[in-house]
């Protein structure tokens, strides 16, 4: 068969792991080349992502390149992924999941406990901004866009007394060691499919989606379905205050999500934790009980009031993520 050929955005993590993605083909036995597709996102790092207009501002160019025959697979970061699918368009692979929890970073390596009153901490995420709040209400926080770089520097520079990112980007790009603080769950919950690479193909394009699926990794793969399913189940998109993470161990995959609201008496959270047994299942029946999961952590999370709490976020008018 022809070159593979991979759209990516221009950023150096997309770059980077759009080429961890090319590497597997190889190593798959497949010949690859790499497109550079610049998105919405990309062209404006300046503007709240909320007003650019729409979800998945970082992913509809990549798809109209695929759509259009232009590229043959496109790599995305999966909690970028709009949660309604584009007709055509398939996710055929997620390659193994890398570590799906934020990170803080600080200028001088204080954790979050240790920093003075009104820090100010730089996030653009409606989730990270409202789960600091409930941890630390006596911080600051402030827009961030830009690379990974450009953030770093507004550390360095001491604009920002400490940034949040996501640990899987850092870890792309070989600047693990910047991270001060891994923020994981119970306390702190990642955004919907975080750490974890979709890559997208045309449906209809067999040979290409036999030769994508053989670096998927199934136990990744099932994880992001059942996080996604639960997701678009609650009708919220990319940028909802919603977190969650499925594991997977002994034969069952569970799945924990949260939804988040700001009142005038705090933070309040919600959370759902269910499982499902999915031991000696053939991959396409385990990946449809993953599904079956989300919406069932999704009814539950609707049974404690999520609807009105996402409401009540939409209406505030937070920082997005």
């Amino acid at each position: 068969m022809p070159p593979i050929v991979l759209g990516t955005r221009g950023s150096l993590l997309a770059r980077t792991q759009t080429g961890h993605v090319a590497d597997q083909l190889r190593a798959a036995g497949c010949d690859v080349t790499v497109e550079i597709i610049q998105t919405t996102g990309d062209a404006d790092r300046e503007s709240p992502i909320a007003s650019l207009g729409r979800d998945g501002v970082f992913v509809h160019e990549l798809e109209k390149a695929l759509l259009e025959g232009r590229v043959d697979a496109a790599v995305h970061s999966c909690k970028d992924l709009p949660t309604t699918d584009t007709a055509g368009l398939i996710v055929v692979a997620v390659p193994p999941r890398v570590t799906p929890f934020d990170v803080l970073i600080t200028l001088d390596g204080a954790k979050l406990e240790d920093l003075p009153p009104d820090a100010v901490i730089g996030t653009s995420s409606i989730r990270r901004v409202t789960q600091l709040k409930k941890l630390r209400p006596d911080l600051m926080t402030a827009p961030l866009r830009g690379n990974i770089d450009t953030r770093l520097q507004r550390v360095s520079s001491g604009e920002y007394a400490g940034i949040i990112l996501a640990a899987a980007g850092l870890e792309r790009v070989g600047q693990a060691d910047r991270g001060v603080e891994l923020l994981a769950p119970p306390r702190f919950w990642p955004a919907i499919a975080q750490g974890a690479l979709a890559i997208q193909a045309r449906a209809d394009d067999h040979t290409v989606c036999e030769a994508l699926a053989r670096i998927d990794d199934p136990q990744s793969h099932r994880a992001v379905v059942a996080e996604r399913k639960c997701l678009s189940s609650l009708a919220g998109g990319c940028l909802a205050p919603i977190g969650g993470y499925a594991v997977e161990g002994r034969g069952f995959l569970e799945l924990t999500a949260c939804v988040l609201d700001n009142t005038s008496d705090g933070v309040r959270r919600i959370d759902m934790t269910a499982a499902v047994e999915i031991a000696g299942m053939a991959d396409d029946v385990a990946l449809e009980m993953a599904a079956r999961l989300g919406v069932r952590v999704a009814e539950g999370l609707r049974e404690q009031g999520a609807d009105a709490m996402l409401a009540s976020m939409r209406a505030q008018q937070l920082p997005p993520e």
